[in-house]
């Protein structure tokens, strides 16, 4: 197995944690790396694919991947894509062309990019979903394009998990998870309620 090879490719891989995603120019708020929106976007993938009853290895694997080219290509928005054309298929080649395991990162980047199975569908309905997350708590910071933002996002999917699952999202308060219960004496007393029986 070829140990420098392996190493270069994960340095790389790490170039998507300083590579910001470019649609948020366009939108006046937010802001995330490619690495960042890779990471939820699996996370969902393992998610929609829990609800369905598929196989999670290759949805995960495949929202891992998906944008693992853009390392090298940067993140082209939709407006960006109207006039810029990158040769993603050359650039992936390069990336894990001398890699041991290449091949399969290679099918699973084209198995995304065609969504030819219905793990493909899933991993694009999550990567769709991402997006969706993080307009929605913009939205609910007070951005007014976010809503026009999400229902064409809304209109991307494909699956009927990822489209029940976009519902929930969208009447659910981003903050809801940690402030729910803000009626609650911690909210109050906070720290002192640790130490009331010292």
């Amino acid at each position: 197995m070829e140990l420098k090879a392996i190493a270069d490719f994960l340095f790389e891989v790490g170039m998507l944690k300083r590579t910001p995603r470019s649609g948020f120019q366009f939108l006046g708020t937010g802001r995330e790396t490619v690495a960042e929106h890779s990471l939820r976007c699996a996370i969902i993938g393992y998610v929609l694919a829990k609800m369905s009853a598929l196989p999670t290895e290759r949805v995960v694997l495949m929202c891992l991947f998906h944008d693992l080219v853009e390392a090298r290509t940067g993140d082209l928005n939709y407006v960006n894509k109207k006039y810029v054309r990158a040769d993603e298929e050359a650039a992936m080649r390069d990336m894990t062309d001398n890699l041991p395991f290449g091949s399969e990162i290679r099918n699973l980047t084209a198995e995304f990019q065609e969504r030819s199975t219905p793990e493909a569908d899933l991993a694009h309905d999550a990567d769709q979903i991402e997006m969706i997350l993080q307009l929605k708590e913009l939205g609910d910071l007070g951005n007014r394009y976010a809503k026009d933002w999400i229902m064409t996002a809304m209109k991307r999917l494909r699956t009927e998990c990822g489209k029940y699952l976009a519902r929930s999202i969208l009447n659910t308060d981003f903050s809801a998870w940690w402030f729910k219960e803000k009626d609650d004496e911690w909210w109050v007393e906070g720290d002192r309620m640790l130490h009331s029986d010292k």
